[in-house]
């Protein structure tokens, strides 16, 4: 199994987080528990949006597949993490890992896309609210979706081709827990100087090319919502968006930071992968639901049909249609 045509290296020994056995018990208890409350809560986030029509908005339509990226993201490197963790041999095979890197690159990719696509919707709803409906049509949010996630394999696609031409010699040890992209240079006996150029502009173009919508549509709704004259109007337009820069803060904040900087198996550079990759898809859920009335009242709503139906069946209606 090689990598590239000159290759001998057919598999990786990732270090992980830690060599004590004692600490590898406690981050196996402590991920784990994350793990088990991302799913919970981006399955419950996508299961409530689902059953309630009430939030059968283009806002929510966003948010449920944020839900599902962050699933999917999260699946990528915690249960490799997690078995890990119980193993003494952390290796993973030369194809395993490029396969990781790839996911690892179309969710990140796909993430900032639809968080940048969010932030169109909120300055939609709260700059232009007599135009929404025409400006967020469903054909439209489909296809702002489906961008995303082009954005994501596109940028993916494109790395990980370049990844699989590196030929490794000898050094087959990853300072990570997980197979990302920019981990793969300093293992290389190729001229890795093409790489590091595409990775960094395709990072760069993706991260700036997202962020700037986010940056220009929320100085847009931040004009907007000064120019209310009621504060009430003020605060609860302003509680529609919070949710969402947070959830950009915590995503762009540490990404950034992991691709742009150089690779060196630091616990800074581990950190901030940790961030993204693991605690980010597990808050995101508790952030909207905990700063949005709507969901909440979704969940109760959700919560008292479950307790209504004894026998297990929910009967969910959407537009006077039982389902």
């Amino acid at each position: 199994m090689a990598l590239g045509n000159h290759s001998t290296i057919t598999q990786f020994l990732l270090l992980g987080l830690s060599a004590d056995p004692h600490i590898q018990s406690v981050f196996f208890v402590l991920f784990l528990d994350i793990y088990l409350l991302t799913i919970m809560g981006n399955l419950t986030m996508m299961l409530v949006i689902r059953a309630d029509s009430h939030l059968h908005t283009p806002m929510y339509f966003f948010l449920s597949h944020l839900s599902f990226l962050d699933l999917c993201f999260s699946s990528v490197t915690v249960p490799k993490m997690l078995k890990d963790l119980l193993s003494e041999i952390k290796t993973i095979s030369a194809r395993g890992c490029l396969l990781q890197g790839f996911f690892v690159l179309i969710t990140a990719g796909s993430e900032v896309g639809l968080l940048s696509v969010m932030a169109y919707d909120r300055y939609a709803a709260i700059c232009h609210p007599l135009l929404y409906g025409q400006m967020m049509r469903k054909q439209l949010c489909v296809q702002l979706v489906w961008g995303s996630w082009g954005l994501g394999f596109l940028n993916a696609f494109i790395n990980i081709l370049l990844a699989a031409n590196l030929d490794f010699c000898e050094n087959h040890t990853i300072s990570h827990y997980s197979c990302e992209v920019p981990s793969l240079f300093p293992l290389s006996c190729s001229d890795v100087s093409n790489n590091l150029t595409v990775l960094l502009c395709s990072s760069l173009l993706l991260g700036l090319g997202t962020l700037l919508p986010i940056i220009s549509s929320y100085a847009c709704i931040v004009s907007t919502i000064l120019s209310i004259s009621s504060t009430s109007a003020r605060s609860k337009a302003f509680s529609t968006c919070s949710s969402h820069l947070i959830a950009v803060a915590f995503f762009y904040g540490s990404g950034f930071v992991r691709y742009l900087m150089p690779t060196s198996g630091s616990s800074l550079e581990l950190i901030f992968s940790v961030q993204y990759s693991v605690v980010t898809p597990m808050l995101n859920p508790l952030i909207y639901s905990l700063k949005n009335k709507e969901v909440k009242a979704a969940v109760r709503r959700t919560l008292g049909s479950v307790c209504h139906f004894p026998s297990g069946r929910i009967k969910l209606k959407d537009n006077g249609e039982s389902r």
